[in-house]
């Protein structure tokens, strides 16, 4: 099929809600589901935060996507890799070793997903023109929008009816990853016909022989990433801006789901898919927007506190939320609400600095870096976090996430902005 004859409607909707999906399954479902199968607090948030991995390292092996077959290749063989992994999960949810295998096979899934982003992001750029790129720009992060939605809520609420109706958690799960599996295996078949052929979708002239160029291209373009003004500083910030969010996030779904002898709040699997998986990301999404229409209009440097602040002090409602045990519906999706609304404006100062440490000759590059030290930055924080509220419990743990807002307000009093930056039109970044 010739690329002339592909509307980018067909397909970008489609590969950026499959973009999203594997992300939301790898991070937020795996979470939900092992705390509904029975595994510990400490355990959950110190292994799936390894499966962060994948994505902090991406920046190393992307030079290979590059060298290896077509952006389009890779990304159809990915899907069906994430197909193959998440009907993996399914079949061994009800083994005695389920553990360690779904586990294993999440690493595959993460690998496959990060593997993804960086195919279709690339892929993005070869298949449309700049005009039409700036274009669809909202379409494809309307629909990344769409697949974690998706994923926390529509997904999780299903697992929780078939829990209902089951009365088995591990089959209920299975059929949930069965049909996620199936799902990945359509789009990879769908992508398959329906993507376009662009001509400059091919891989690096003279293939494999240029394996060494590639080599001291990337290290020079990581070299040079570290000696831009202010890199210790930058990666200061981008390691401990959500330096709280980043323990906060890993036990947000276990404490909705304890029961309330554990200081939890006792919430059934769909009601969390209801009250995190969709209010949540609700306010994420409307907290993000209004963060980028105020950066827009008053530039980075004069928002960097009110977003800090705003991500900051809402974390007090898991405080509240960890001492009273509200046990209304409403109470608690408005402290949620509240709290991931305050996460979205505050992330929108946190993804521009980012694009604003990046901007240079190799903009591109240095931003895959960031984002490794971004997902670092969520990685290395959350593997303790479920050690430590075991230890501590609920109550005392959102206390000590309050007490690392001081990291946030450190940090931001270090970094140097240009005053007019981000006032003119920001371009969104994947």
């Amino acid at each position: 099929m010739k690329d002339k004859k592909v509307s980018p409607w067909a397909w970008i909707p489609t590969l950026y809600f499959a973009q999203g999906l594997p992300y939301v399954a790898v991070m937020t479902i795996s979470v939900i589901m092992y705390k509904r199968l029975g595994i510990s607090n400490t355990d959950i948030a110190l292994y799936t935060s390894w499966l962060y991995l994948p994505w902090v390292i991406k920046p190393f092996w992307s030079p290979f996507i590059d060298l290896l077959r077509t952006k389009r290749w890779w990304v159809v063989t990915m899907q069906l890799l994430v197909g193959a992994g998440l009907a993996g999960i399914a079949f061994t949810i009800p083994m005695d070793y389920f553990f360690q295998l779904t586990l294993a096979i999440f690493w595959l899934v993460a690998f496959s997903s990060a593997t993804h982003d960086i195919a279709a992001d690339g892929f993005y750029m070869l298949a449309l023109n700049v005009h039409d790129q700036s274009l669809y720009v909202g379409i494809r992060s309307t629909f990344y929008r769409i697949a974690t939605i998706a994923g926390q809520g529509l997904l999780v609420i299903l697992a929780g009816s078939l829990e209902r109706w089951t009365g088995k958690v591990s089959f209920a799960w299975s059929i949930t990853f069965f049909i996620l599996a199936g799902l990945f295996i359509g789009f990879s078949l769908y992508h398959k016909f329906i993507l376009p052929k662009p001509a400059s979708d091919r891989p690096v002239a003279g293939g494999v022989t240029n394996v060494s160029d590639i080599f001291r291209e990337f290290f020079h373009t990581f070299a040079s990433f570290f000696k831009k003004k202010q890199a210790g500083i930058a990666i200061l910030f981008m390691l401990f801006y959500r330096f709280p969010e980043a323990q906060l996030v890993k036990l947000i779904n276990p404490f909705l789901l304890d029961p309330l002898d554990k200081g939890g709040l006792g919430l059934t699997t769909e009601q969390v898919g209801w009250v995190y998986g969709t209010i949540g990301i609700i306010g994420l999404t409307v907290g993000g927007i209004i963060g980028g229409i105020c950066a827009a209009k008053g530039g980075l440097r004069k928002w960097l506190w009110p977003m800090a602040w705003s991500l900051s002090l809402t974390c007090l409602t898991f405080v509240y939320l960890g001492y009273a045990q509200p046990q209304s519906l409403i109470v608690i999706n408005l402290c949620v609400f509240i709290e991931q609304f305050g996460y979205g404006f505050g992330f929108t100062a946190y993804m521009l600095y980012l694009i604003y440490y990046s901007d240079g000759e190799h903009k591109t590059a240095h931003y895959a870096i960031c984002t490794a030290f971004m997902a670092l930055g969520m990685m290395l924080p959350g593997m303790a976090a479920g050690w430590l509220q075991e230890h501590i419990g609920y109550e005392n743990f959102f206390i000590w996430v309050m007490l690392c807002c001081a990291a946030t307000i450190a940090v931001c009093s270090f970094i140097k902005i240009d005053p007019d930056y981000g006032k003119q039109e920001i371009e969104e970044k994947a």
